[in-house]
Order: structure tokens, then sequence, then C-alpha cells
């Protein structure tokens, strides 16, 4: 009969190898603040992330509003990502409601800023995913930080960073290969707030919004009044609503101007599952050939 003491000798080992072998399987609890970001973050951490959006599909994450169970998230995550440059304002009141202990990584530092004047002030644009040569720097900071709370699996991360930087450079080519087609004069279009200031400096496409950077903004009398004489003068054709905000305003300025309609698009948010831009790669082509069509068709 095998003794007490050597069934513990051996078990002992055996214990600590599959504790060892659990651990390194565990899936990190990562949170991030908006869809859009949420899926890039599945892109790198793969297997190994279970990645939780606070702000669910089709929302808004200037006007957003944390709910317990958002409190509760970012209380058992391991690793939260926020984008930065004042997008998430709500964010530092959700830590303090919820407890989280960490520091949010934020996904933007290294990128190159727009910065413009609203009412006086200058104010940096958050919008910095609209090009995906920004959302190549979002990927290098969520490597670096996934590899840092789970080193074990850095290799896999550092694997899965190449491949969709691979993605991202093939979306950008997409995305000049369209758009080089229509001409300079002719890349002008409306939307609901000035959220494509990256895509429009990659691309060389104006947009003209009523709206600044924040969808809390509102817009006055006078600022609409201007903007509708600037979109006759420019001959501008074309205006899109966004998945995420109120659609009165620019249909109102689009019937004064006479613009047509070109569609929706997903500027802050992802689609749910059934919809177009279910992934950040489906929302950047989506909004391309709707752009495209749009232009093409008012040219």
């Amino acid at each position: 009969m095998i003794s007490r003491r050597l069934l513990f000798t051996v078990m002992i080992p055996a214990l600590v190898a599959l504790s060892t072998t659990s651990a390194s399987a565990a899936t990190l609890k990562v949170v991030a603040s908006f869809t859009v970001l949420a899926d890039v973050v599945r892109q790198v951490g793969g297997d190994h992330v279970t990645v939780t959006s606070l702000v669910g599909p089709n929302g808004d994450p200037h006007e957003f509003e944390p709910s317990p169970s958002d409190a509760r998230n970012l209380n058992a995550a391991q690793v939260a990502f926020v984008s930065g440059e004042g997008l998430e304002g709500w964010m530092d009141r959700l830590i303090s409601a919820s407890g989280y202990k960490g520091k949010p990584i934020v996904v933007s530092e290294g990128i190159r800023l727009r910065t413009m004047d609203e009412d006086g002030q200058t104010v940096t644009d958050p919008h910095v995913w609209n090009s995906p040569v920004n959302v190549k720097v979002w990927v290098a900071n969520i490597e670096q930080a996934l590899a840092d709370a789970a080193p074990a699996h850095a290799a896999v991360f550092k694997t899965n960073a190449e491949a969709y930087l691979k993605k991202l450079n093939e979306l950008d080519a997409y995305a000049h290969s369209k758009l080089e087609k229509i001409a300079l004069d002719h890349r002008k279009v409306l939307t609901s707030h000035d959220a494509f200031g990256y895509f429009g400096r990659e691309y060389g496409v104006q947009f003209l919004a009523p709206i600044g950077v924040s969808t809390e903004s509102e817009a006055s009398a006078a600022d609409v009044a201007k903007l509708i004489e600037q979109i006759k003068a420019e001959h501008v054709k074309t205006y899109f609503f966004e998945n995420s905000n109120d659609p009165r305003l620019v249909k109102q300025i689009a019937k004064a101007t006479g613009a047509a309609p070109g569609g929706e698009l997903y500027v802050e948010s992802l689609s749910d599952a059934k919809g177009p831009a279910s992934t950040y790669e489906k929302m950047f082509r989506y909004n391309v050939d709707q752009l495209v069509a749009a232009m093409a068709k008012a040219s």
C-alpha cells in the first residue's frame, strides 16, 4: 500500500502544475469604453481576452450614462481601455463609483492629433479611429498593455497584432483606391457632427457639420445659417446621418440646401451583430463604400 506521505508527495507537484496550467489558460477580463475600441482589443487579444464594451452597439460615447452593471464590469476588469482625448468624459466618475483600482490604458497616445477652434476655445478631435492609420497606434498600445498583463501570452498578442496591422494597411489602401477616383472638388458631404476629421485629413474629403466634435454641444441659429450658406456656395450635394446620433438637425439643413440623402454612416459605434458594421473592418469599408457611391452619384 502506498503511504499517505508518498501519495501527497506525488499529488502536490501535479496539483501545482494543474494550477499553473489553469492560470496560464485563464482569459483576461477586459473592459473597453465603446464598441469600436472593444473590437480592436478582441482582434489583438484573441482567445486570451474576454472583452466587455461599456457603451453598446449604436450608442453615443459622448452622452453615455453608466449604469450599476457598468460599474460592476469595470470593478471586475483586469485591464481597462479608453480612447482618450476627451471622448469618455464620464470615465473618471465611473472609476470612482466602481472602486476600480487600476489606471485605464489610453490607446490614442502617440497619434498626431487634430485641434480646432470651437467658440473661441482650442479643442482636440477625439475621433482618431476614423483613419486606420491611427488605429495602428491603438494596436501597438493594446498589444503592449495585454502583454504586460499576461506575459505568458505575449507572443500570441504579437502575432495577432501583426496580422491585424496587415488588415489595417489593406483598409487604408482600399480607401485611397476608391476615393482617389472621385474628383477632389466633389469630395464634400454634410454630416451630423464633426467626427470625420481624421478620415478627411487622410483621404482628402471635406466634411461639413452643424455640431462640433461632441454631440453634447449645440449649434446656434447663427452657426446653422452660416453653414447653410457655405453648403450652397460650395455646392455640397449629399448629406449623411449617423447611426448613434439624432438626425433631425442635419435633415433640416439638407432640406434648406437641397442636399440629397446619402444614407447612414457608422462613426462612433459599431452596429449590432446583424448590421453592416459589426466590426471595425466592416464599419470602415461600409463608410468608404457609402461615401464613394454618394459622391460619384453627385458628380
